[in-house]
């Protein structure tokens, strides 16, 4: 078995049934603190996933068929020696596999067991298919998203897959932990995406109910404002002006030379002001702007490339990328100062069982029968 980490995580394990991104997203936030995750994918899938996945950092993996009995046999035998298990199917069919929440506490009382939906395990969508872009549009985050005038513009599909979803998933396994100390029961988590959105965006449903957010694309903070938008450079680049108190707004249009601007408090101004600010970005490159902003409280930065990104001069300095063998990751977030850093080698097959309660004599039986790689 891998040795057991030291991170706060460490001497948790994870059993993470292979899915789309948001499980094995919240198996990385675990597994990069410290847990200890085994991926279970398909007994055919496993020597053909690919070795550079970042969200299978840190992660073990092996293959194994449930959908034979002595595959959900095996399965159980993990569930044992598990203090977690995500789950990323529809509704109802991990309980046809023999593999749900009553099932696994038969065996475990004590697991946390996280089911990943987008719909939610109960409501009229919940046995329909659905992706980010559905998740977010049900829950009303969607319409707010765009510019003045335009259609509403999904932001890839982070807010429903990964904010909404795996990490909330994350968290809520966290929580069941937190609380498994004080009545030593497991739990059931149901993390939906629809519900994760809408907690994320709850600040402006306030705001619409207030009459305090109007339209996409009008507002503060949604590229209506002028001190809150992007502006292409002379060398067709962008940099991205987040001025939005005075003395910060004041130090950016005294460091680029203007003078005469309409009220930015005056909102009907903002197509003038906006207009007046792209004529004068697109003056100078993006790296002559770096220089006249560098180091100061004017709230200018260039927009970098993920490329860019890794070798930015802060972000280098803080580490907030590192290398695994070929491929460049995001280090693990967040920090908590003292800690060692984490085995984040990328899943490899595991050959070795023992530990999980499968001794290599039934390995080895199984894999002869093909229900286990």
């Amino acid at each position: 078995m891998p040795e057991v980490r030291r991170g706060p995580l460490s001497g948790v394990r994870v059993l993470e049934l292979a899915g789309l991104a948001p499980g094995p997203f919240a198996g990385m936030m675990l597994a990069d603190h410290g847990a200890e995750v085994l991926r279970v994918d398909r007994v055919k899938a496993v020597s053909d996933r690919p070795r550079t996945d970042v969200m299978d950092r840190g992660k073990r993996t092996v293959g194994l068929d449930l959908k034979a009995p002595e595959g959900v046999a095996a399965f159980k035998e993990l569930v044992r020696h598990a203090d977690v298990v995500i789950e990323v199917f529809r509704p109802g069919v991990a309980e046809r596999l023999g593999i749900g929440p009553d099932d696994l506490h038969a065996v475990n009382e004590r697991l946390i067991y996280g089911r990943m939906t987008g719909w939610g395990q109960d409501g009229p969508l919940a046995p329909t298919a659905g992706h980010d872009i559905d998740y977010i549009a049900v829950s009303g985050v969607l319409s707010l998203l765009g510019r003045e005038g335009g259609k509403p513009t999904p932001p890839i599909n982070i807010l429903g897959d990964f904010a909404g979803g795996g990490l909330m998933l994350a968290y809520g396994v966290l929580l069941a932990l937190f609380e498994r100390e004080r009545t030593g029961k497991g739990r059931v988590i149901d993390a939906a995406m629809v519900d994760g959105a809408a907690v994320l965006f709850s600040m402006f449903y306030q705001g619409v109910q207030t009459g305090f957010w109007g339209p996409r694309g009008t507002n503060l903070l949604d590229t209506g404002a002028p001190q809150y938008d992007t502006y292409e450079t002379a060398d067709g680049e962008y940099v991205a002006v987040g001025a939005l108190e005075p003395q910060f707004w004041e130090e950016m249009i005294s460091r680029m030379g203007l003078t005469g601007l309409p009220d930015r408090n005056d909102t009907s101004q903002w197509p003038a002001l906006k207009a007046r600010l792209a004529e004068e970005f697109g003056r100078r490159t993006r790296a002559e702007w770096e220089a006249v902003f560098e180091g100061s409280d004017a709230c200018v930065s260039p927009v970098l490339s993920m490329t860019e990104a890794a070798a930015h001069p802060h972000n280098v300095a803080r580490g907030t990328f590192l290398r695994i063998g070929e491929v460049t990751h995001p280090a693990p977030a967040p920090r908590l100062l003292g800690v060692p850093a984490q085995d984040l080698a990328p899943a490899t097959r595991l050959s070795d069982l023992s530990g999980w309660g499968l001794s290599q004599e039934q390995a080895d039986k199984l894999r002869g029968q093909g229900v286990l790689a």
